[in-house]
């Protein structure tokens, strides 16, 4: 898959999978030469099922969230620009009105997840991520708890259902791995038909 139909295809898999949870804003720009990949912002109460149904990326998808996603594993250099744009954000979440300041600052403000088919070990210590395997899936490597940021390194995700939706935008065997698991989902599934199709299309461009 190329940068470009690789583009598209997040772009239409982050729509139809997260907009029953909320809101979603695909290049969202924040300047001229600057913007986000993917911006959600989860309904108050979003449908339980639908929040099961995605598993992992349902659990990201529970807060507000910027979702940088990269078909190659990114540099220090991108993940650094990645975290620039989620401190605009939450500026931007702290200078609107709220009745409540410490519920903004505590439960609204964003997340930033950096999604990337594999993190070398170089990689995560360079930002001092670690993994919290007690509550978190392996593979989710966390930075220092204000910067309010992870990388995923899609491929140590465990080969579970719980992880599948994202393990579908990796690489190479995981991704192959991971469509099998998909076509594998009862054909009345929804959104397994809505994948295919979408992973039919953007290979062929």
């Amino acid at each position: 898959m190329t940068r470009s139909s690789y583009d598209r295809f997040v772009k239409s898999y982050f729509k139809d999978l997260l907009q029953p949870l909320g809101s979603v804003e695909i290049a969202r720009r924040l300047s001229e030469y600057v913007e986000i990949d993917v911006w959600f912002v989860p309904h108050e109460s979003p449908p339980v099922a639908e929040v099961a149904k995605l598993g992992l990326l349902g659990r990201f998808a529970a807060k507000a969230a910027i979702f940088e996603t990269f078909l190659d594993e990114p540099d220090e250099m991108d993940v650094s620009n990645s975290l620039l744009k989620l401190l605009k954000m939450i500026d931007k979440f702290e200078r609107q009105p709220s009745e409540d300041e410490e519920e903004v600052a505590e439960n609204n403000l964003p997340r930033l997840w950096v999604l990337t088919p594999t993190a070398s070990a170089e990689l995560i210590e360079g930002f001092r991520a670690r993994e919290r395997k007690r509550h978190w899936s392996p593979g989710v490597y966390f930075f220092a708890k204000s910067f309010r940021s992870a990388i995923v390194a899609i491929d140590e995700l465990p080969e579970t259902e719980k992880t599948l939706w994202l393990r579908i935008l990796g690489k190479g065997k995981v991704r192959q791995q991971a469509i099998d698991e998909l076509m594998a989902l009862p054909e009345d599934e929804p959104l397994r038909s809505k994948v295919l199709k979408l992973l039919s299309v953007t290979s062929d461009q």
